[in-house]
């Protein structure tokens, strides 16, 4: 086979779009390239591109006739079709997505500690979220049950609103819970997903992670049109582990997915927590077993995690006026008529997203209910009828 060679002009124009700069654009390209070609966490291919850079490695790939290579290459070159490649490209272009290489200003330099499983590039859709932030991973089980979700909220609307990067993968049931609650609060989240991120999974997930994309970021080392699968979830929780200075599993099963992340986390030395749950629940299985024998600490509130990742909680600059406020939305319900934000915006005389906000604290403290359409009453006390 020919060998691969990068030009210049061709990776501009291929990039087109898809970079907010247009330095190592060759890089860039060639990095573009071997997201396509290496599966999530191909070693071999980390090692390539580490020993000669993405442009020179492209060129021993299809060049070398090596026999340290040869399994490798049967894996990339069937993959190394130039209207393939083109095809990612458009996807990206059309899904708003942009390409992170290392070196970026955005580039998450904690994935670095992955070394040779490191990924190439990835695919953002979303903002910028500040990469000194701390970072916790909140992360469970699909399958899981009305009190893991409630902890997985609380943790992290608490957490968000201590200044912490809330991490999850978009997924049912914990997850999901992990990325609403933050968003609920006006904190970041980010989404690290098993697929490209101009396909939503779970569908039913496609308005949360708009919103994500729209607050935070939604992140994949696999490139736009690629589908999610088995192998590729389990290695996409390494990036999870990675990014995150602590990860908390919320609730799991004995063979949760969960126990991946957490033994990612174990290995790459960052922090490892676990929630308990009745010893009777087959749902807690996982997280007790990580308490037995990932030497995981115990989580019950997020002074635990805030405490694991050596960050105090930021305390209001003036907690009366935020006790007004919250009264002042609260004087605004009824516990019969629902109202939208805006009018309870209009009612309380705060802006709509400062009503909003307050809502979200109000609604995990119990005091206000939200229902499918988005409107919210007052809770009603026991006494009421």
């Amino acid at each position: 086979m020919t060998a691969f060679v990068v030009d210049p002009g061709q990776a501009r124009r291929a990039l087109a779009g898809l970079r907010e700069t247009d330095e190592e654009v060759e890089e860039a390209y060639a990095r573009a390239v071997w997201s396509v070609l290496a599966e999530p966490g191909d070693g071999s291919a980390g090692a390539l591109i580490a020993t000669h850079g993405a442009v020179e490695a492209l060129r021993v790939a299809t060049e070398t006739q090596d026999a340290q290579f040869r399994a490798a290459r049967a894996r990339w070159l069937p993959r190394l079709q130039p209207e393939a490649i083109a095809a990612v490209l458009d996807a990206a272009r059309r899904a708003g997505a942009s390409l992170v290489v290392p070196g970026d200003d955005r580039w998450p330099t904690r994935l670095d500690d992955l070394g040779d499983h490191a990924p190439a590039a990835l695919w953002r859709r979303g903002g910028d979220v500040a990469s000194d932030r701390p970072a916790v991973a909140l992360v469970g089980a699909r399958a899981s049950t009305a009190y893991g979700e409630g902890v997985a909220a609380d943790l992290a609307a608490e957490l968000s609103a201590a200044g912490v990067v809330v991490v999850s993968g978009a997924a049912y049931g914990i997850d999901g819970a992990a990325h609403r609650a933050a968003l609920s609060t006006g904190g970041k989240t980010l989404a690290f997903l098993a697929g490209g991120v101009d396909r939503a999974y779970p569908r039913g997930h496609e308005s949360l992670l708009s919103r994500i994309a729209s607050e935070g970021a939604v992140w994949s080392e696999t490139p736009c049109g690629a589908a999610p699968t088995k192998w590729r979830f389990l290695a996409r929780n390494r990036l999870i582990a990675a990014i995150a200075d602590a990860v908390v599993v919320v609730e799991a099963g004995w063979r949760s997915g969960s126990l991946n992340t957490a033994a990612h986390a174990a290995s790459l030395g960052r922090a490892l927590g676990a929630v308990p749950g009745p010893v009777t629940s087959a749902a807690s299985a996982g997280c007790h077993r990580i308490l037995r024998e990932f030497g995981g600490v115990c989580v019950t509130s997020s002074a635990d995690v805030l405490e694991m990742i050596g960050t105090h909680v930021q305390e209001p600059q003036n907690p009366t006026d935020r006790t007004d406020e919250t009264t002042r939305v609260i004087d605004a319900l009824s516990p019969r008529a629902a109202r939208s934000t805006v009018e309870i915006a209009r009612r309380s005389g705060l802006s709509v997203d400062e009503a909003g906000v307050l809502l979200g604290f109000a609604e995990l403290e119990g005091r206000v209910r939200r229902d499918d359409d988005g409107l919210w009453t007052a809770a009603r006390s026991r006494g009421e009828r």
